[in-house]
């Protein structure tokens, strides 16, 4: 039996449900992109060049176990389905793998030192793959409409925004508790995020459902066919690019903002409150964007807030530390309106790649694509953590001196060379623009319209009804492929 555009409709419970599982995904690796490098380095003391090495050497890691993790997320069959056994599997293991990737281990040798944040970090890296690809792949499955996966994304994006901003905010607001031993602040940093980030996924475990026509028996294993082909898959590799690129330029910025704040505008303390104003902002245009999306397209609305955020970073040339507070507060809610529409277009789109997918391979692989771009994903934040942290090595950064004080070996930041500050202030400006022209090039390219997509849910709700397609049915499937292809 057909559905109906009311069966497309998701109860609130589910997209509630579905929403704070998000807290994990956006809030872990937010916190990561603003703080981790300057833990590694002005807490725990890694030379700056075997931080950005961290990051850079575990993506080897993840281009494995990515991709990996959605085929047999897509493969699983159990009573809970294809996804929702790797949220409660994965509870524990988010609290642990968490908490020893934020633990301040005390060891002198550097390349003892190393090799502790590089097993933590990919242990990590190993969770939030287990549970995030079954999470994401769930997206396209709960609905199959266009506009309410809109609202779907909307509930989630709800969720990992105001989950970024308490990780933005509360890691420094903590630390200043603790003003001589830092050390103390980030353990209750990695108990408390480890367990606000482990508990939602009670409520998606049991407020999700899959759809059980998406259950059938899987095709043999076929590595091409399961990680070759879908780069030939119309729409995907501009997906796929316009994610990366989007997001490589956020990770970029988050990751650089903690040393622009605290060595050229020197207003370390209110680090926390600038980012506090962007994720604000970011949560508040969610609707908007939705709404633009549903008034055009999806397409439409991302292409709006790449173009609002390259003008508002090159901006940042203009700021001057001697500058009013007033000033840096709406540069950093600016960039939220930029960066909202961003991710939650992003995702959006994300969802309708499947669709595609099984037009031509009469397959739903959600699980795939979803590993795709979680490794595009985790390679965004790796690609752009390692940059900066190339760069302000190679700029002369002078990293903080150890001092005691009181009885306590305390971190002394040092003053940086005005050739640093240079670069800081250039790098904080161009380097996310440079990223997101490749962004809206591909978003330019990206064919899917609301339109379209309604014709390819009406054929492939036929498709499976039969086992042989009428020649209408053949003429219709000829020219959708045709219009995704021109």
């Amino acid at each position: 039996m057909k559905e109906t555009s009311n069966d497309q409709k998701l109860k609130l419970s589910t997209k509630l449900g579905f929403g704070v599982g998000d807290i994990y995904g956006g809030g872990a690796m937010l916190i990561i992109g603003i703080y981790y490098l300057h833990f590694l380095t002005d807490v725990l003391g890694l030379p700056m060049a075997l931080a950005g090495i961290v990051f850079l050497v575990s993506k080897i890691w993840d281009a494995v176990t990515d991709p990996m993790m959605g085929y047999i997320s897509d493969r699983t069959r159990t009573r809970f389905g294809r996804r929702r056994p790797y949220f409660l599997a994965g509870i524990v293991l988010i609290f642990i793998s968490f908490f020893l990737m934020w633990y301040p281990i005390d060891l002198e040798n550097n390349l003892h030192l190393f090799f502790y944040v590089l097993i933590a970090y990919i242990f990590f890296s190993t969770v939030i793959t287990m549970v995030m690809i079954p999470y994401n792949a769930l997206a396209s499955e709960l609905t199959l409409d266009y506009n309410e996966r809109t609202s779907l994304t909307t509930y989630r994006i709800v969720f990992s925004g105001l989950s970024s901003l308490l990780c933005a905010v509360l890691p420094l607001e903590i630390v200043k508790l603790f003003p001589n031993d830092e050390r103390s602040a980030y353990i209750i940093i990695a108990v408390a995020f480890g367990l606000f980030f482990a508990i939602p996924f009670v409520a998606t475990f049991l407020t999700t459902t899959e759809r059980e026509e998406f259950q059938k028996q899987p095709e043999p294993f076929s590595f091409r066919r399961s990680y070759i082909e879908p780069f030939k898959t119309p729409t995907f590799l501009n997906v796929l690019l316009m994610y990366l690129f989007a997001f490589v330029a956020i990770d970029a910025v988050m990751s650089i903002v903690i040393y622009f704040m605290k060595y050229y505008l020197h207003r370390l303390n209110e680090t926390d409150y600038v980012l506090g104003t962007l994720l604000v902002l970011q949560i508040l245009v969610i609707p908007i964007y939705a709404k633009v999306s549903k008034i055009t397209s999806k397409k439409t609305s991302f292409m709006i807030a790449a173009l609002f955020w390259m003008a508002v970073m090159v901006s940042s040339l203009l700021i001057k530390p001697e500058m009013s507070k007033a000033v840096i507060y709406i540069f950093g809610g600016l960039v939220g309106v930029g960066t909202g529409g961003i991710v939650i277009m992003i995702y959006s789109i994300f969802a309708d790649v499947p669709d595609i997918d099984e037009l031509y391979t009469g397959e739903r692989r959600e699980g795939i694509y979803s590993g795709l771009f979680m490794f595009a994903r985790k390679l965004s934040s790796a690609i752009g953590i390692f940059l900066i942290a190339q760069i302000i090595s190679l700029a002369g950064y002078v990293p903080p001196i150890e001092k005691e004080i009181n009885g306590i070996m305390t971190k002394i930041p040092q003053s940086q060379t005005p050739e640093f500050i240079v670069v800081l202030k250039l790098v904080f400006a161009i380097i996310p623009v440079v990223f997101l022209v490749f962004c809206v090039y591909n978003a330019f390219k990206y064919k899917l319209t609301p339109a379209l997509h309604a014709r390819i849910k009406g054929h492939l709700d036929k498709r499976r009804l039969t086992d042989e397609m009428t020649p209408e049915m053949i003429a219709e499937e000829r020219e959708l492929k045709s219009l995704l292809e021109r």
